[in-house]
């Protein structure tokens, strides 16, 4: 699972239209004023960088962004698969033995996810983990598993098999050699916090920005905040935009990290977990959900879903979710609504994106 780049579109960044230099007709209005100069900082954190930039200054802004990254810091002692005294390892640690006490923040990541995998029948699965370092993508280090590495590992995914007690504040898997991933959702719920920790300092308008996923609340000045959807297919050009004042937009893609085959097939990260292979059905998923939370993993659950079915499962959900869904043929899917609301920036064929080939 990966959540692929986004970027928000700074008014700088949109073509201006400005006035020749002289004199203006007198009915034409006066350009807008513009926006104001955030505030920013940036962190590595989570395996990724982490950037949040606020309408504040001085020490109210130094103040609140220092207290966010904290908290995402803290949040990553206790989420990381990485790290083994966090609360996500002990629970993989104690598998097929018995429960783990942890946090109330543990027990609403797996929560969600549990959810998750629950609407999208198991698209999204927090026992994926398993699956960890079958495959490489890196540059020089590049690695693909035989059939037979991933088959062995699949009867340990099952999201079904994570037992949460919230009464008792533990956590259980069944079978031992089973694991948790929560990289998937770890990072939208740190951005959950990290906002909520903004608002608490009298910020009610900021960009936060976490491993591909976007948070925003508020206006860019006297405009709602831009958040681009990349083409999937070239690189540093974006299709469309959304403008919001609040919620959380991410993108699961194929285009980030990936290998071509011997026929010439993509061979990406984000993995099928009923083959343990890549997902075939999309190229492109983006979601713009009201919570960080949420927003990351249901774009992963509707990346391998497809968009019909994923369509299906946003229809389900008990909130508001807007999706721009790209399948192998580039043809273009959205929720109900979206694509008036969308700002396109490349024309659409057919409802098919052009310059796929």
């Amino acid at each position: 699972m990966v959540h692929v780049l986004l970027a928000f579109f700074a008014l700088a960044l949109l073509p201006a239209c400005t006035p020749e230099s002289g004199a203006r007709p007198a009915d034409e209005a006066p350009a807008p004023a513009p926006p104001p100069k955030l505030y920013a900082e940036q962190r590595e954190l989570m395996g990724t960088v982490f950037s949040i930039r606020v309408d504040a200054k001085g020490r109210v802004a130094r103040a609140a962004v220092a207290e966010a990254f904290a908290e995402m810091e803290r949040l990553e002692e206790i989420l990381s698969e990485w790290r083994p005294t966090s609360e996500i390892s002990r629970i993989a640690q104690a598998a097929g033995q018995h429960p783990v006490e942890i946090s109330s923040d543990t027990m609403a990541v797996l929560r969600a996810g549990l959810e998750v995998s629950r609407e999208s029948k198991g698209a999204f699965d927090l026992t994926w983990a398993v699956l960890h370092g079958l495959y490489d993508f890196r540059p020089g280090f590049a690695r693909l598993p035989s059939r037979a590495e991933v088959r062995a590992r699949l009867p340990l995914i099952d999201y079904r098999d994570l037992v949460l007690d919230e009464a008792a504040s533990t956590a259980f898997l069944k079978r031992k050699g089973m694991a948790l991933g929560t990289g998937g959702i770890g990072k939208g719920y740190a951005l959950d916090k990290a906002g909520a920790i903004l608002e608490r300092h009298g910020i009610t308008s900021y960009i936060l920005f976490g491993g591909g996923q976007v948070q925003v609340k508020g206006m860019r000045g006297d405009r709602p905040w831009r958040v681009g959807i990349q083409h999937p297919r070239r690189p540093n050009e974006y299709i469309a935009y959304f403008e919001a004042t609040e919620g959380s937009v991410s993108t699961s893609g194929d285009y980030e990290r990936y290998l071509v085959g011997p026929s010439g097939e993509r061979i990406h990260h984000i993995l099928d977990v009923r083959t343990g292979l890549p997902a075939h059905r999309s190229i492109s998923a983006t979601v713009l959900a009201p919570s960080g939370l949420y927003a990351d993993a249901l774009s992963t659950a509707a990346f391998v879903m497809g968009p019909e079915r994923a369509l299906a499962m946003f229809d389900r959900l008990p909130f508001p979710v807007k999706a721009v869904l790209i399948d192998p043929d580039c043809q273009v899917f959205t929720t109900p609504g979206t694509l008036e609301e969308l700002h396109l920036q490349v024309e659409l064929q057919s409802g098919v994106l052009p310059g796929c080939d």
